[in-house]
C-alpha cells in the first residue's frame, strides 16, 4: 500500500511537468517548486513562509534585507533612505522614492498603474489595523502607533470603517513624505517595515476586486502575476515598468546589474519531496531545498556535495536557519491549560536525539529554548531540564498529572500537513508518546487548512516551525505573548502574566546587553513552562543548478528573486550532462 501510494505520487509529480516545454535556452526563466498551495496574495494575511515567498515577488515595502550582508542589514527599498528620527525616538519621517509605479491593471483608469504616494502607505497600514479585516499581522502595530488602537476600537462594532480619519500615528505630510509616530518606544519598527504585512497596495485594486483582491495582486514589485488561480503552476513575468534599481553590491561589475535580471519565474506546486528531487535531477527545476530523504544521495558524510552532482555543476549552500520547530498545545483546552506536569511529561517522552538522526541527519540543533542561536538572549550554556529524553521521569510526571500510565487521559489529536515528511515526523512523535501510555492521533491537512485551524482555534495540538520575520528574539518570544493569541501569531493561545510583563518590558529596550540578559531570563522561564514541546533549530541545504547566479540562502527569501540571474551559455553547456 505504501509503495503504491509513493509511485502514485511520483507519477503525479512527473505528470505535473509532462506538459511543460523543454529547457528554454533563450530566455532567463527560473523554475522553482513550492511544497504548498498558496493561500492568496493579500499581504496583510501573509502569515506563512510559502505565502510570503510569493507575495515578495509582486509587492514591495519601504525596506528590504540586503541580499548578501550578514548579519542581516536593512536596505532602503521604496524609501529613499533611512528615516529621520526625533530626539525622543518616537517620530520617524520617511522620504518616499519618486517615480515608483503600481503594476498596470484594469483597476486603474485606462489600465495604467499610477505613481505611489505617501498616502498609499497610510491606506495600506490602515488596512493592517482595520478590525473588519482581521489581519494576521496586526500584532506588528498593536499598542505601538499613536492613536491607531483607538481608531481600531472605534470601528470594532461599526458597520463600516472610515479610512478618511486622520491618525496621529500614520500621516502623509506631503506626496513623498510619510510620518509614523509611536505611542511608546518600538525598537522593531524598522524590521516591521521590511515585512510583507507592510507592503504598499493601491486602494483602487482593493476596491475594484473586493473579496477577490487576494487573487489579484497589484503591487510595485519586480514581477507581475497576470493570472492567479489555485492550479499547480504559477507564472510571473518581469515587470516592464519597474523602476531603475541595481544590485546593491560592492563588486563594481555586479553593482552595474539592473534588477530584475530574470524574464520570468515559474513556480510548480509539488506537495511531495520525491517528485521535487526527481525533477531537480532532470534539470526541470533550478533551485531545490534538499529533501531529508535524499541527504544520503546528495551529500557525502562530511556534508560536502556528492561527486555526481558536482560533475553536473550543481551548487550547494548549507546555512543555519533562524528558526525553531515545535509541537504546540492549545491552552484553550482545559486538558493542557493548567496541567503543567502533563505538558512536561510529554516533552520528556519525546526522543529528540533519535528524531534528529531520522529526519535531519543530525544537522539540527536540539532547542533548549524558544530563541535560536545567533540572536540576543540565546544562552548556549542553558540546558532545559524538560528537553532531555527521560521516559521514567515522564511516566512519573504523567502519574502526578493524574493519568498514571495514561489511564483516564483522552486521545489527543495533533494537526500537521499532508506531506510525507510531516506525517513520518508525527508518527515518530506518536510512537514516543505511546511509550508512556499517551494515545495520539494524526490530523492531516493542507497547509492552508492547518493555518485556518490554528487561526480559528480548532485544534488540540499542532506542529509547525517558526522562521524569524526579522533578526530579533522578540519575534520568537512574541509567539507566546498573550495579546497575540489567535487569530494572531500566538496560535497556542498561551497566557502567562509574568511572561507578558517581562516581555513587554524587554520590547521597550534598544538592542543592548541589558535587553539580551532579559531575553535570556524570559526564554528560560517560558521554556520550562512548556507551552510547546520544543524541537530543533534547523539547518537548510539548498541545491541550485550551475547556471543560476547570485543564489545565497537568506531567511528573507521574499527579497531574493529579483537578484537571481540565469547564465544562458552555462545552461547550454551543463544541460547536456542531465
Amino acid at each position: 500500500m505504501k509503495l503504491s501510494f509513493l509511485f502514485g505520487l511520483l507519477a503525479l509529480g512527473l505528470l505535473a511537468f509532462s506538459c511543460t516545454k523543454q529547457k528554454d535556452m533563450t530566455t532567463k526563466e527560473l523554475h522553482l517548486m513550492s511544497p504548498s498551495k498558496i493561500a492568496g496574495y493579500d499581504p496583510i494575511q501573509a502569515s506563512d513562509m510559502y505565502q510570503t515567498l510569493e507575495i515578495g515577488k509582486v509587492y514591495e515595502g519601504l525596506f528590504e534585507f540586503h541580499p548578501t550582508k550578514r548579519p542581516y542589514q536593512l536596505h532602503p527599498n521604496l524609501a529613499e533612505g533611512m528615516p529621520e528620527i526625533s530626539q525622543d525616538g518616537l517620530t520617524y519621517t520617511f522620504k518616499i522614492r519618486k517615480g515608483v509605479l503600481f503594476h498596470d491593471d484594469k483597476a486603474f483608469p485606462n489600465g495604467k498603474g499610477r505613481e505611489v504616494k505617501a498616502q498609499d502607505f497610510v491606506y495600506s497600514f490602515k488596512r493592517l489595523a482595520d478590525p473588519k479585516l482581521m489581519s494576521k499581522g496586526w500584532w506588528l502595530f498593536d499598542d505601538k502607533l499613536a492613536g491607531v488602537n483607538e481608531w481600531r476600537e472605534k470601528y470594532a462594532s461599526a458597520e463600516k470603517v472610515n479610512y478618511d480619519d486622520v491618525l496621529e500615528g500614520i500621516k502623509a505630510i506631503d506626496d513623498y513624505t510619510l510620518q509614523i509616530k509611536l505611542a511608546r518606544p518600538y525598537p522593531q519598527l524598522m524590521y516591521s517595515l521590511a515585512m510583507p504585512y507592510t507592503v504598499v497596495v493601491p486602494k483602487e485594486a482593493v476596491e475594484f476586486y473586493g473579496t477577490e483582491f487576494l487573487n489579484h495582486p497589484v503591487g510595485t514589485g519586480p514581477f507581475i502575476l497576470p493570472d492567479f488561480n489555485q492550479s499547480n503552476t504559477i507564472t510571473y513575468y518581469k515587470n516592464p515598468n519597474y523602476r531603475e534599481k541595481f544590485f546593491p553590491s560592492e563588486d563594481p561589475n555586479l553593482a552595474k546589474q539592473r534588477v530584475p535580471m530574470l524574464d520570468s519565474i515559474v513556480v510548480h506546486i509539488m506537495l511531495e519531496a520525491q517528485p521535487r528531487w526527481f525533477n531537480f535531477n532532470k534539470a526541470k527545476v533550478d533551485v531545490l531545498e534538499l529533501p531529508k530523504d535524499n541527504f544520503d544521495q546528495a551529500l557525502n558524510k562530511d556534508g560536502t556535495l556528492a561527486s555526481d552532482l558536482v560533475s553536473k555543476g550543481v551548487q550547494l549552500d548549507a546555512e543555519p536557519m533562524m528558526d525553531v520547530t515545535f509541537y504546540a498545545f492549545n491552552h484553550d483546552d482545559p486538558l493542557f491549560k493548567n496541567n503543567l506536569k502533563l505538558r512536561q511529561a510529554m516533552s520528556l517522552a519525546y526522543d529528540r536525539k533519535k528524531s534528529n538522526e531520522l529526519f535531519y541527519v543530525n544537522t539540527g540543533t536540539i532547542a533548549d529554548g524558544v530563541i535560536p542561536p545567533g540572536l540576543g538572549g540565546y544562552d548556549e550554556s542553558y540546558k532545559n531540564p524538560y528537553v532531555e529524553y527521560n521516559v521514567e521521569k515522564a511516566k512519573q510526571l504523567l502519574k502526578e498529572a493524574g493519568y498514571p500510565e495514561g489511564k483516564g487521559l483522552p486521545e489527543i489529536t495533533v494537526q500537521t500537513t499532508v506531506s510525507t515528511d510531516s506525517r513520518l515526523m508525527l508518527e515518530f512523535f506518536i510512537k514516543c508518546m505511546s511509550d508512556i501510555g499517551i494515545k495520539v492521533k494524526l490530523g492531516s491537512n493542507s497547509w492552508p487548512e492547518l493555518v485556518n485551524k490554528v487561526t480559528k482555534r480548532q485544534h488540540q495540538m499542532y506542529t509547525m516551525a517558526w522562521h524569524g520575520d526579522y533578526p530579533d528574539a522578540e519575534n520568537f518570544l512574541s509567539l507566546l505573548y498573550c495579546p497575540n493569541q489567535s487569530p494572531g501569531s500566538n496560535g497556542s493561545n498561551y497566557c502567562n502574566p509574568k511572561f507578558d510583563a517581562l516581555f513587554k518590558k524587554a520590547t521597550l529596550l534598544q538592542d543592548t546587553p541589558e535587553r539580551s540578559k532579559l531575553y535570556a531570563e524570559i526564554n528560560q522561564m517560558v521554556s520550562e513552562d512548556v507551552p510547546w514541546i520544543l524541537g530543533f533549530h534547523r539547518q537548510k541545504q539548498y541545491l541550485s543548478q550551475g547556471w543560476i547566479k547570485n543564489f545565497e540562502y537568506t531567511e528573507y527569501f521574499q527579497h531574493l528573486f529579483q537578484y537571481l540571474d540565469v547564465d544562458l551559455e552555462k545552461k547550454k553547456e551543463l544541460s547536456s550532462k542531465f
